[in-house]
């Protein structure tokens, strides 16, 4: 998509802000052992990082095979 490409900017703002969102709620539920809520809070901060991730990688979507 060539969306995150041209907009590298608010791609790296998105990719920051999953990221740090998702490692502040992995590490407040890590710190509620035997909690189910912490468990919650851990699974919606993995979210986050994966999400991370996404918005990441959208920018070399369309260069399959482009390095071989």
């Amino acid at each position: 998509m060539k969306f995150w490409k041209e907009h590298a900017g608010l791609r790296a703002l998105f990719i920051a802000g999953f990221f740090f969102v998702g490692m502040a709620l992995v590490i407040f539920g890590w710190k509620q052992t035997g909690k189910l809520s912490g468990l919650g809070l851990m699974l919606a901060g993995v979210v986050l990082l994966l999400a991370a991730l996404l918005v990441y990688n959208k920018a070399f979507e369309g260069d399959k095979g482009a390095g071989l």
